[in-house]
């Protein structure tokens, strides 16, 4: 089947964040959204047929996994990410960052330091904070157009914080890497040889454009997969993150029990109906659907890509290897990272989110989501070709 995502589909009025939240956010009203990192398209028409079934039973009560579910998951990960789990070792939250605040509480305690890699999804930094622990950084660099790790630089600040638990993108978010499974071994690695437990944050995972390939991060070793939390979800792929589900898998059972432990504090219990619904149907029919918008994204990328190079050739393009998040470079422009965000906001009245918030690194940076109809992606660039000529 074809799936036309070139459609506009109004979403004002619809308790989004995207569009509901610019004048309480202070931006102009008129502002067009691309920043938060959820679709401007219907999810697929299986998960659809799936979740109206369910409201056409009516009753919406407690909810629990069932061996169907587990078994399109397993299917799903098996063909998708060549990889597998035993049912002990799955466990559902109601979100990625969820589980990131369940294991920051279960694998440190307060005032101890984790680690993350900046520029970085910011809640990554907000959770460690607002959780009380010490929070670490270790920067990646940028050169001739990709990003990178620094080893001896990663590993310098776990030995000089005794650092407990490491937070890992991947595929990364907004720099748009894929790591190689080189550079997860290297990472793996350093992480052993210093008891340093580490959170995998998979949730883009589905979203990697050839020949770059995802490393589900326990594959790596046995050892690895004993030292290692991944975390992953199908609100990303299918545009769910509105039903609040999300799955985990711990393969070592100490670290199992520590998590369940935090987890069970919280009070939440049951996973969401209509998310484990729509988790369900999203892994039995939902790959028709997926493989058309990969093309859709990546027509996109190319639009850009020429875009950038006809009407705005200071903009650099940092080549997406994966996700649907793009981070573009407006430092040749001579803006300040404030000025440059009063164009874009208030001149092109366009909202994506200043590199700044995912860290120092992102100064002059600005990254946007893709996944929206192409005509609204130019009517985007239109407005902020034309900002930046005042």
């Amino acid at each position: 089947m074809n799936y036309d995502f070139n459609k506009i589909t109004d979403r004002h009025g619809s308790n989004s964040i995207k569009t509901d939240l610019a004048l309480a956010r202070g931006k102009p009203e008129d502002v067009l959204s691309l920043w938060v990192a959820d679709m401007d398209f219907p999810t697929a028409p299986a998960i659809l047929e799936a979740l109206h079934k369910k409201v056409d039973h009516g009753i919406f009560g407690y909810s629990c996994l069932d061996e169907s579910f587990r078994k399109a998951l397993a299917d799903w990960m098996k063909t998708e990410h060549d990889f597998t789990f035993e049912r002990r070792e799955l466990v559902t939250t109601p979100g990625v960052v969820f589980a990131i605040v369940c294991a920051i509480k279960a694998f440190s305690k307060e005032g101890e330091a984790v680690l993350i890699q900046t520029p970085v999804y910011y809640p990554f930094k907000n959770m460690i904070e607002a959780n009380n622990r010490k929070l670490v950084t270790n920067s990646l660099y940028e050169k001739d157009g990709k990003w990178f790790i620094d080893f001896d630089d990663f590993e310098k600040k776990i030995v000089e914080n005794e650092v407990k638990l490491f937070i890992l993108c991947s595929p990364h978010n907004p720099v748009s890497r894929v790591w190689t499974r080189e550079e997860l071994q290297k990472l793996s690695e350093i992480c052993l040889r210093h008891n340093v437990i580490v959170f995998a944050d998979e949730i883009h995972n589905d979203f990697v454009y050839p020949p770059n390939k995802h490393t589900v991060f326990s594959t790596l070793s046995s050892e690895v997969a004993d030292n290692s939390i991944v975390s992953m979800s199908v609100s990303k792929t299918f545009n769910l993150a509105g039903l609040q589900f999300s799955t985990n898998f711990i393969k070592n059972p100490a670290l199992r029990s520590k998590f369940k432990a935090e987890y069970d504090k919280t009070g939440y219990d049951e996973p969401s109906l209509m998310g484990l619904t729509a988790a369900r149907a999203a892994y039995e029919g939902g790959k028709p659907w997926l493989e058309d918008l990969k093309k859709h994204l990546q027509a996109n990328i190319e639009f850009i890509r020429n875009y950038l190079a006809e009407k705005l050739p200071a903009v650099r393009l940092i080549e997406p290897e994966g996700t649907f998040l793009l981070w573009l470079d407006f430092s040749a422009l001579g803006y300040s990272d404030d000025e440059l965000d009063d164009l874009i906001v208030n001149k092109a009245k366009v909202w994506l989110d200043r590199g700044t918030m995912f860290g120092p690194e992102g100064d002059k940076y600005q990254r946007i989501n893709i996944a929206t109809p192409q005509p609204l992606l130019r009517e985007a660039l239109d407005r902020i070709a034309g900002a930046l000529k005042c």
